[in-house]
């Protein structure tokens, strides 16, 4: 099948089967048409910011960048829809990147490269100055036409220290790919790659994971991911497989999960030294402990910080 050799055959495919994911009938995402998920975490995101106090994530630009009407939509449908209760999840994944962007832009991290960027605000709120902070963002050329035809009809400014790095993983590997955008290879960089792995086989994700290692120590990668569903109370199971056949539904499948103390093995088969793995109670300690809404994260995935 077109779509699994697209997503299996690719040397660093990360972006291959996320936000240039290929669509049911098997063709690729076709021009101008971009990822249904990337659409989706951004509305999440959005929700967020009208839902609930205290916002575990602060985004003044979420519902901006969706544009009037599908903002419309978030304030009509507040807390209903199939994708709702990991609204919360989604949310925390943001914060926690962004915390630790920071921690290593305290270190000396001058590089942020977003995997799969989609509709990601960071780069339009950074507070660093260029000469600190340089942001990359990676996706699809499609959904990255999309994303800043958005930019335009918002009137978002695209400060200068964003490069948009389109990259058609058909052509391309994200080592080259981020070479033409000006990428430094030779200093660390701090990664995130939100809503990515599970849609990936574990051979593309390893691959990607694996580069990352591969550049300067003080590089790190935050990420999430799903564990198996056989590990899951019958609650969250029955709301993964609901997710599941819906995400299938739209033509972008979820692909892989990952036993907690297995991927920690892979990350240091391929050169990780530094791992701190987040499940749900470790995540309610650090952003949900003390509200009295009851928000918090499921059990169903799980957030990642590599680092050497």
């Amino acid at each position: 099948m077109r779509r699994r050799a697209f997503l299996n055959g690719l040397v660093l495919s990360v972006l291959a089967a996320t936000r240039a994911r290929v669509l049911a009938q098997g063709s690729i995402l076709a021009e101008g048409q971009p990822s249904r998920t990337a659409q989706g975490a951004a509305t999440l995101r959005a929700a967020h910011q009208l839902m609930d106090r205290p916002k575990v994530f602060e985004d003044p630009l979420a519902l901006r960048i969706i544009g009037a009407q599908a903002e419309a939509g978030v304030r009509a449908n507040l807390g209903r829809g199939p994708f709702a209760p990991i609204r919360p999840f989604v949310a925390v994944r943001s914060r926690y990147a962004e915390d630790e962007l920071a921690r290593a832009v305290q270190r000396g991290v001058r590089q942020y490269v977003v995997l799969g960027a989609g509709l990601d605000t960071f780069a339009y709120r950074n507070s660093f100055p260029a000469s600190r902070l340089r942001v990359f963002e990676v996706d699809h050329p499609a959904t990255q036409a999309w994303k800043r035809a958005r930019l335009q009809e918002t009137r978002i400014p695209v400060p200068e220290s964003l490069t948009f790095a389109a990259i058609d993983f058909e052509t391309q590997t994200l080592a080259d790919g981020l070479r033409q955008a000006g990428f430094k290879a030779d200093e660390p960089a701090f990664f995130s790659m939100l809503g990515v792995v599970m849609y990936l086989t574990r051979d593309a994700s390893m691959s990607t994971l694996k580069f990352v290692a591969s550049l300067p120590s003080g590089s790190e990668i935050v990420f999430d991911y799903t564990i198996p569903p056989a590990a899951m109370s019958e609650s969250d199971r029955t709301l993964y497989h609901d997710v599941a056949q819906r995400l299938a539904a739209q033509g972008e499948p979820l692909l892989s999960s990952f036993a907690p103390p297995t991927l920690a093995s892979d990350l240091r088969s391929v050169g990780f030294t530094q791992i701190e793995d987040l499940g749900a109670d470790e995540i309610h300690d650090r952003y949900f402990k003390g509200r009295t809404d009851g928000l918090r994260v499921n059990r169903i995935s799980r957030l990642m910080k590599a680092g050497h």
